[in-house]
């Protein structure tokens, strides 16, 4: 059978759910800051659960957060510490690659706050050369729109290792991006602009089969990895949001969100794992599944 890449579920939430700590608008990073290990803890159990990539938890280092909390200046520490902690994990589990993710510049979602062209490549770039100095592959994730695909692919190409790109789309129609552009056309500045792979992200499992129909086209690995929220927010959709202006859906357990990723699987999807409100527990059973099914976990 195929050969499945299986990523892992959720930092950011499972870091908020395990600390118990209310969120704040750096997200996972000041969980980083506050609880040092409880990172490697996390990709230690994803790794234990089946996965074979570990996403670092750099999602939200972004200067224009830093600024705001006032620790700019710990800008290129916090992207060590975030790998490291990866590093760690993968090291004492003795396998595994290590993808270097790079969020939306501003926020995520919203695709009319992504700065211009010229001032978000650079931006990107910078924290591009910092992750592929150690990383196997850098991920581009929750891109909203085509401007910020041709924006983060063109920075985090400068990192020298092979590039994913991750599509946020609409829940309720997964052929368009959070912007309304068609994800056949991100998919193809993707591939033409250099990437390695491309995916679907952070948006609802329902949307998935047909933003994954809109990635099949462009001719390289493709796959998904959904969220668990009820809907995106409009108090999560202001300036500065936390998590708590989101809630999980009751009705995404590990066996349901599983039977979604196995029908995704059936799609030619070759890359699948969980975006937010997913947790060890649903990796641990999207691995079973592919191997019930004969799939190589690669």
């Amino acid at each position: 059978m195929t050969g499945i890449t299986l990523l892992d579920g959720g930092m950011g939430q499972e870091l908020t759910h395990r600390s118990g700590e209310a969120p704040t608008p750096l997200w996972s990073t000041q969980v980083m800051i506050d609880h040092p290990g409880m990172v490697e803890a996390v990709h230690r159990d994803y790794f234990a659960a089946g996965a074979t990539v570990a996403t670092t938890n750099t999602y939200a280092i972004h200067r224009d957060r830093l600024v705001k909390a006032g620790i700019e200046e710990r800008f290129a520490e916090l992207h060590g510490l975030a790998m490291a902690e990866a590093e760690a994990a993968g090291s004492a589990h003795g396998s595994g690659r290590i993808a270097g993710a790079i969020g939306p510049l501003v926020a995520s979602y919203r695709p009319e706050t992504h700065p211009p062209h010229g001032v978000a490549v650079p931006l990107y770039a910078e924290i591009a050369r910092l992750l592929g100095a150690r990383a196997d592959l850098i991920l581009c994730e929750t891109v909203a729109s085509l401007a910020h695909t041709r924006a983060i692919l063109e920075g985090a190409l400068t990192g020298g290792v092979p590039v994913w790109v991750a599509v946020t789309v609409d829940d309720e129609d997964g052929t368009v991006l959070r912007s309304g552009e068609p994800v056949v056309e991100a998919a193809r500045i993707a591939a033409e602009g250099g990437a390695a792979a491309v995916l679907a992200n952070c948006s609802a499992p329902e949307a998935m089969p047909a933003a994954l129909d809109g990635l099949a086209g462009a001719g390289l690995p493709f796959g998904a990895y959904a969220n668990g929220f009820t809907q995106i927010t409009k108090e999560y959709l202001k300036d500065s949001p936390t998590v708590d202006a989101l809630s999980a859906r009751r009705d995404m357990g590990p066996e349901v969100y599983a039977g979604h990723v196995m029908g995704w699987v059936e799609r030619g999807a070759t890359i699948v794992g969980g975006c937010c409100e997913t947790g060890p527990a649903h990796i641990a059973e999207i691995a079973r599944r592919l191997r019930d099914a004969g799939h190589e976990i690669v």
